[in-house]
């Protein structure tokens, strides 16, 4: 079965909308992000809905290349052994959807310190794997 290359962009689109808005949000000063619980909310759905549309295009380029992985964290990590994107990326992403875990079922363990952290250093990870997941879309010509 191949690649329908049509959903895998229009979840890319909607990475792309969620990491653009993430930016926005990264824009505030520390202090302001940690005081003001509007900001942090909207951060953690932002990164939610980002991640879960990086999840959805991972766990569909999977199914249709090989068995489908039985975590989110896996998935990323086929993705990598399929050299659809890099390992180290891979490795990355395997680690924002076991955060994306924690926010969705344990978010009373995260820290709004750590919010904050993803918003200012981890967002390139998601642009990366947009960049990685069109290539490898264009390259098969799907």
């Amino acid at each position: 079965m191949s690649v329908d290359a049509e959903l895998v962009m229009r979840r890319l689109v909607e990475l792309e909308e969620a990491i653009s808005e993430l930016e926005d949000i990264s824009l505030f000063e520390k202090e302001k992000f940690l005081n003001e619980p509007y900001v942090r909310d909207a951060a953690k759905y932002r990164l939610i809905t980002a991640i879960e549309a990086a999840i959805s295009v991972c766990n569909h380029i999977v199914a249709r290349l090989k068995k489908p992985p039985s975590t989110y964290s896996e998935c990323f990590l086929s993705l990598g052994e399929l050299s659809v994107i890099s390992k180290g990326l891979a490795e990355r992403l395997a680690m924002m959807a076991k955060f994306r875990n924690m926010l969705v079922h344990l978010y009373w363990r995260i820290s709004d310190e750590r919010v904050y952290e993803i918003l200012t250093q981890d967002l390139d990870d998601l642009r990366r794997f947009v960049r990685e997941v069109t290539a490898y879309v264009e390259r098969r010509g799907e």
